[in-house]
């Protein structure tokens, strides 16, 4: 058994970790409510232009929209995949890799051994974990998530829908968290080039008036709807992992507390032990001299 002095070492030190991770699940619960009502409100919007989208690709008849709705042969594969910045957030970042490594290993198996999948992380840690990956990385397409914005996730959005257009990538995928609660995130992958089709549940028999002209609008709206569905990904992802990190830190806080428990509980008995022994070694003195 250990003794007094380092068994009170370790209560000191449990003390002042269950003090942080208490202090790191009422932030990660602040930081969730405004990344939670961010989401709620875009989630909304994204959907229905997504849909509309859809519906609208058969008018896409321009030569330079298109290009957007036209599933090619899948040749060559750019996978998004959206992180943390840091970690003691559960299982989130790993899910993403996890995610990421069986599209490798399975739906993108023979475009990957031809070298001819890139992997493009938004957040410091799924460029960390992408590493050991044996696949080609985009070394200029690492930004933090920090401090990002709608303008520089537009422009990310951007740069995927020139590179799909001039024929370097004939499918960009989105491997994110989807938020659904504070204790829930689901791995998702999803589709956002080519343009998906409209599934027969979303289609609509709406006959769309355009003003002041269809290829106008639709030059606008085709890249402005691509880009709001990465931006809602970063938003789900964002969310996530505030709610991940705050279920995390307090799984650590109660697991600190039941680590007090038992390291006083010993710390206890170490005390009872020497004072026992003490008091033996006292009536044993006493005993002698009595003698």
């Amino acid at each position: 058994m250990a003794n007094q002095k380092e068994i009170r070492a370790r209560i000191s030190s449990t003390i002042s970790t269950q003090q942080i991770t208490k202090a790191m699940k009422l932030v990660s619960a602040t930081k969730l409510r405004k990344a939670q009502d961010a989401i709620t409100r875009m989630r909304p919007y994204a959907e229905k232009l997504q849909g509309m989208l859809s519906n609208l690709q058969d008018s896409a008849d321009d030569q330079g929209l298109s290009v957007y709705f036209t599933p090619r042969s899948e040749e060559r594969i750019a996978i998004v995949c959206i992180s943390s910045d840091r970690g003691l957030c559960g299982a989130f970042n790993a899910n993403i890799f996890k995610q990421t490594r069986t599209l490798l290993e399975t739906t993108y198996k023979e475009q990957n051994s031809k070298k001819n999948v890139t992997v493009l992380s938004i957040g410091k840690k799924a460029a960390e974990l992408i590493k050991k990956l044996e696949v080609s990385i985009d070394p200029r397409f690492q930004p933090s998530l920090t401090n990002f914005t709608y303008d520089s996730i537009f422009e990310i959005g951007e740069y995927l829908l020139q590179e799909f257009k001039n024929g370097k990538y004939d499918k960009v995928e989105v491997v994110y968290n989807k938020f659904k609660n504070a204790a829930t995130q689901i791995p998702t992958v999803e589709t956002l080039l080519p343009v998906p089709p409209a599934s027969s549940s979303e289609k609509s028999n709406n006959d769309y008036l355009f003003e002041p002209n269809k290829v106008q609008i639709l030059q606008d709206l085709v890249p402005r709807s691509i880009k709001t569905q990465l931006f809602k990904s970063v938003l789900d992802s964002q969310a996530s992992e505030h709610g991940s990190r705050m279920v995390a830190m307090d799984k650590s806080t109660e697991n600190a507390g039941e680590l007090l428990k038992a390291l006083r509980l010993a710390y206890n008995q170490a005390r009872q032990a020497a004072i026992t022994n003490e008091i033996s070694e006292i009536v044993g003195g006493a005993a002698a001299l009595q003698g």
